[in-house]
């Protein structure tokens, strides 16, 4: 990916008035925001197929170990205290994080 170089609309800015440079600073968060939203979602695909990957070079590894060069701690596939043919109940979903609202610094 290239590298995306911004310029803001200065003149829009410069002689826009004040409601609309606030629905500007919004609409440009709300963008920042979903955009954040969309990193966070393809950083946890990501780990999940590298750790399915790494999963599976362990399996090929195991499969090539014969018993006798195993080490004595190291358990095979037949004894991990879970089944890969095992359906996970529920599937995993991150907990929202969830932003407290700044004020401005006005008081009321």
């Amino acid at each position: 990916m290239g590298t995306r170089r911004v310029t803001p609309p200065w003149d829009y800015l410069h002689e826009a008035s004040a409601p609309s440079l606030e629905s500007f600073e919004l609409s440009r968060l709300n963008h920042a925001a979903n955009l954040r939203k969309e990193i966070a979602a393809l950083l946890e695909q990501w780990i999940e197929e590298t750790a399915e990957a790494l999963l599976a070079r362990w399996v090929r590894e195991d499969r090539r170990l014969p018993a006798t060069e195993r080490p004595p701690d190291t358990p095979t596939l037949a004894e991990l205290p879970f089944s890969p043919t095992q359906a996970v109940a529920e599937p995993h979903r991150p907990a929202e994080r969830r932003l407290r609202s700044r004020r401005s610094g006005t008081s009321s």
